[in-house]
């Protein structure tokens, strides 16, 4: 067993939230070039369409032994509420970051009763709240705008509006990683939005695409931290990221690892890839078309569990 096949870093329990009123986000559409302009849709039926997909990843998770705790949102102001892992992450060490948002219409995702619950059913020291750096103009989304890698404590970070240094070094330095920091950008030059669109790190293999960081010598040092420890990394070119396919997350079901990832991400995948992630974990691909309208996709909508269950489960 290698050093990163150690547990903590794929997940067993996730926090999902259920939206009723979907709607890929006008705010947001500026920087984030995975995000698709809708026109022409029934609102309601695209809501009620991303209201099933979310139901669908929650029976699929569950049905491979991960536990789901799943949250409905009834808000008509949240768009993106289904993606809470911008503004919630969890650790072993007990402790619970919130975190500062960059669009001003997404600061109210971050929800009380998501975090009283986690208190509740696991071993919860702190919360460490991070969302007043908003006030000054300050953010960090979460394990978007950072890939962790739990047990090697390193943070895996590409440049852009979503990720201020100062809020970096601030988690870091508070939560012991390692930041490592590259400039990663899309087919026209902007900076990718966020760092888990082009990198996915689980416990033997890492999905990377390498090619969207124009530095060779910032390529090289990402594939050499990567590989650190063991890792296998599965280059991943610009079309199949374009197909969300560096947006999955490895999480631990009853049976072993399993790759969670949009079934469109899936399709993409190369048999050679799949035979390096398939060595250790089992794919569980998931139809979420309507949620990717907004520019995120598996990975986003899942926000790990990384603490320990207390004695008395709560129900979910």
């Amino acid at each position: 067993m290698t050093a990163a096949s150690l547990p903590g870093q794929a997940p067993a329990a996730v926090v999902l939230v259920r939206p009723h009123a979907f709607r890929p986000n006008p705010l947001t559409l500026a920087d984030n070039a995975f995000q698709a302009a809708v026109v022409g849709e029934d609102p309601a039926v695209l809501a009620r369409r991303a209201h099933d997909e979310v139901t669908a990843l929650a029976e699929a998770l569950t049905g491979v032994g991960v536990r789901v705790h799943l949250f409905d949102d009834p808000e008509p102001d949240r768009p993106d509420s289904v993606f809470p892992n911008n503004w919630l992450s969890t650790h072993a060490d007990g402790r619970v970051a919130l975190f500062p948002m960059y669009a001003a219409n997404r600061r109210r995702e971050r929800r009380g009763d998501v975090v009283e619950f986690l208190k509740a059913a696991y071993r919860v020291h702190e919360v460490v709240d991070l969302s007043g750096l908003e006030h000054d103009g300050v953010f960090l989304e979460g394990t978007g705008a950072m890939v962790l890698d739990h047990v090697a404590r390193v943070a895996y970070v590409a440049r852009s509006r979503r990720v201020d240094p100062v809020a970096l070094d601030r988690f870091c330095r508070g939560f012991g990683y390692e930041a490592v920091v590259f400039d990663a950008v899309d087919a026209s030059g902007r900076p990718v939005y966020h760092t888990n669109v082009l990198l996915s790190v689980a416990g033997d293999y890492a999905l990377a695409s390498l090619d969207l960081l124009p530095s060779a010598a910032d390529r090289e040092r990402l594939a050499a931290r990567l590989a650190e420890g063991g890792r296998t990394v599965v280059p991943l070119t610009a079309a199949q990221v374009g197909e969300f396919a560096g947006n999955a997350i490895e999480v631990q079901g009853s049976d072993g690892p399993v790759l969670a990832l949009s079934a469109r991400a899936a399709a993409s995948l190369r048999p050679d890839q799949r035979r390096v992630v398939e060595a250790s974990a089992r794919l569980l691909p998931v139809a979420v078309p309507t949620v990717e309208l907004a520019g995120g996709s598996v990975r986003c909508m899942i926000a790990g569990v990384h603490l320990e269950p207390r004695t008395a489960p709560v129900p979910a």
